[in-house]
């Protein structure tokens, strides 16, 4: 990786690490949250899903912008918005004695935030190298900052809501202006040649163009990552509730325990970026490879789940998750030009973010039903990530047979 580039991809690695921060953080203290405002685990888990539907219909729009107007110019405003939505629910929980009303709007906000900073990441490193095997590792190192910052945030959300329950909201604008600063002041775009810019239309059909040709393997990568993140929020839910109902494991003690799936996830995550370099038929193998992992833990847990089975097969969960993201994203950032590396990466953010909104309302449902249904619809639906990706996935030869290709190579 050249050298210069490493403070570039230092600061672009604050960005989804800050807003991760700004929405994981917050898993530990729902239970705590709903006991202060007086509501159930639905009504609380949407502090989670409002956030995330608002990114799931601006990410695509922010893809576009920032493949018309830079990348750049689109994620510092976002981080700025998204720290004034934190601003908004802090002030509310301390100001207001019926604030959850306010605490939705202000994670609206941080929503509208995270849809133009996160997601334009992934075609921004991109851009800044010509050699696969080096966005590979640059995405593993962004993609492991967000799993750090998974890691990091339940300790951070349980030690600031012990000081004040609300405390955890105030420190998204801290954190967002920590990443504004880095990615203003070290991020140095790559300039574009001067080409024409495209009207919408223009752009419209060409995406559509982009789809008819690739529709299925991009279905396939897009599915897949909507289901890991359905099953890693949701479990992580699930998780934090039931420390607390069944384990009398809160606060700090929380937190800790909710890390250290997290933490395998992280460390395997960095692994799997270092190691897949650029053959899409390896990205493959490691994806079944990581969802099988998943689908098997949650067997294993459905047949014995005591506490320490229970963060046993959650480490296991993480390791497969972990090796799975950096390949998905690889395999869909290296797919495309770079004109329009910003609008596919951020739709395909978007269905993660499908996931993110869907798995906690979701999991509260299955909880009021029966805990093993929760193992039921993790494995089940992590077994069917990976027929998917064995069926829809199909490289017909890799980059090192085809030096000349800047493109994914014909999928089936």
């Amino acid at each position: 990786m050249e050298s210069r580039k490493k403070l570039d991809l230092l600061a672009l690695s604050s960005v989804p690490l800050v807003m991760t921060l700004g929405n994981s953080m917050l898993i530990p203290v729902l239970p705590l949250i709903s006991k202060k405002l007086n509501i159930g685990s639905f009504q609380v888990s949407l502090i989670i899903t409002v956030y995330s539907i608002v990114a799931i219909i601006l990410i695509p729009i922010a893809g576009y912008l920032s493949d018309r107007f830079g990348r750049k110019m689109v994620m510092v405003p976002c981080l700025i918005i998204a720290g004034l939505g934190g601003a908004v629910s802090g002030w509310a929980s301390w100001q207001m004695e019926d604030p959850f009303m306010f605490i939705l709007i202000g994670r609206v906000l941080q929503g509208i935030g995270s849809s133009g900073a996160a997601p334009v990441v992934i075609p921004l490193v991109g851009d800044m190298f010509k050699d696969d095997e080096q966005v590979s590792a640059g995405l593993g190192l962004t993609e492991t900052a967000n799993t750090a910052g998974k890691v990091l945030s339940p300790i951070i959300g349980a030690v600031l809501a012990s000081f004040l329950w609300f405390l955890p909201f105030w420190f998204i604008p801290f954190f967002s202006l920590i990443s504004v600063l880095l990615v203003f002041f070290l991020v140095k775009v790559p300039k574009k040649k001067k080409t024409e810019k495209q009207s919408f239309k223009e752009f419209a059909h060409c995406i559509k163009d982009i789809f008819k040709e690739n529709g299925k393997w991009l279905s396939a990568v897009f599915a897949v990552g909507c289901i890991i993140m359905f099953v890693l929020f949701g479990v992580l839910f699930y998780l934090s509730d039931m420390l607390e109902k069944r384990y009398n494991i809160d606060g700090i003690q929380k937190g800790l325990v909710l890390a250290i799936p997290l933490l395998a996830l992280s460390i395997s995550s960095y692994v799997a970026g270092k190691k897949i370099g650029e053959s899409k038929q390896l990205m493959k193998m490691v994806i079944v490879i990581g969802m099988g992992i998943v689908t098997i833990s949650f067997i294993a847990l459905r047949v014995q789940h005591s506490f320490l089975y229970l963060v046993a097969f959650l480490v296991i969960t993480g390791i497969g998750i972990g090796i799975t993201l950096p390949s998905l994203d690889a395999i869909i950032t290296e797919g495309f030009e770079k004109e329009h590396r910003g609008t596919i990466t951020s739709i395909y953010s978007s269905m993660r973010f499908i996931g993110v909104a869907a798995g906690p309302p979701a999991y509260a449902y299955f909880m009021t039903i029966s805990e093993h249904l929760i193992y039921y619809i993790s494995g089940g639906v992590s077994f069917l990530a990976v027929m998917i990706v064995m069926l829809f996935i199909k490289p017909k030869n890799d980059p090192q047979k085809d030096s000349d290709s800047k493109r994914m190579p014909k999928l089936a």
